[in-house]
């Protein structure tokens, strides 16, 4: 039973994200942006610290090592998110300096024909599997806990994982000019996330005394991408109208979150 909800789950996050993705990025709901990245954070942040945390703590662990792992969780995504940021620093750099003398329209209109676009889409697609697979094996740890914990943790990996596949999908659009190629191959890297989960499930019972960690990486997880990634993209000046509609859509996912999992216990 657990393994087919982790099966499920998985699947559901990791290709349910990618269509979403593909219609706030090519479809009707693409003026919903906004208001999916709000919804996004208050999910993630509901889901981190009061479901996965909460579990962790109810563990013999002690809370010393427990807060350990959560920093040290939070540093290394830190880390690998400025390794990312110079990857692509460093690309957009080569690529700027072929664009000495234009204007900002010329360089939105050329921008990737300075650099081989093969390289940037095969770099994207293999972050985004690598990414994806640790998502899965994340999914597996809280199903692998409790299954309303894991169905919690998927959907809050399918809202979160939305921007960023929104992401891959421009890349992959601008190396390949067809949207239907861009989202079959991102749709490929999310289904990684199922072989992460069945991987996870096997890795959390061969190593259950550990499953407190996992599920307080998975939460440091969700918050370094609420805190560090999606609310900055928030925190721009806006109307009155919209800054109430951002905070409604943030609050709409804390409430989702805890109404899932008050229905789950009923």
């Amino acid at each position: 039973m657990t393994l087919i909800a982790i099966l499920l789950g998985t699947l559901a996050a990791g290709i349910g994200s990618v269509w979403l993705a593909a219609a706030l990025s090519f479809g009707a709901l693409a003026r919903y942006t906004q208001h999916m990245l709000s919804l996004a954070a208050g999910a993630l942040l509901a889901t981190a610290f009061m479901h996965l945390l909460p579990e962790a703590f109810e563990s013999q662990v002690s809370p010393q090592h427990l807060f350990m792992t959560l920093l040290t969780g939070l540093v290394f995504f830190f880390l690998l998110d400025k390794a990312e940021l110079w990857h692509h620093g460093h690309e957009h750099h080569h690529e700027d300096s072929g664009h000495a003398g234009h204007d900002h329209a010329n360089d939105h209109g050329h921008a990737h024909h300075h650099f081989p676009p093969r390289t940037g889409s095969w770099a994207v697609l293999t972050g985004d599997s690598v990414h994806c697979f640790g998502d899965g094996v994340l999914i597996a740890s809280a199903f692998s806990a409790d299954l309303r914990l894991g169905a919690l943790t998927a959907l809050a990996v399918l809202v979160h994982e939305v921007p960023h596949h929104m992401g891959d999908l421009m890349v992959l659009r601008q190396g390949t000019n067809t949207r239907r190629l861009a989202f079959i191959k991102v749709s490929l890297a999310g289904a990684a996330t199922a072989i992460g989960g069945l991987i996870g499930f096997w890795l959390v019972a061969q190593l259950h005394d550990f499953l407190p960690y996992f599920l307080v990486v998975a939460a440091s997880s969700f918050i370094y991408v609420a805190l560090a990634d999606l609310i900055p993209q928030l925190q721009i000046r806006q109307s009155a109208g919209r800054t109430a509609a951002q905070i409604a859509w943030l609050l709409l996912g804390i409430a989702l979150v805890t109404a899932a999992s008050h229905m789950a216990h009923g």
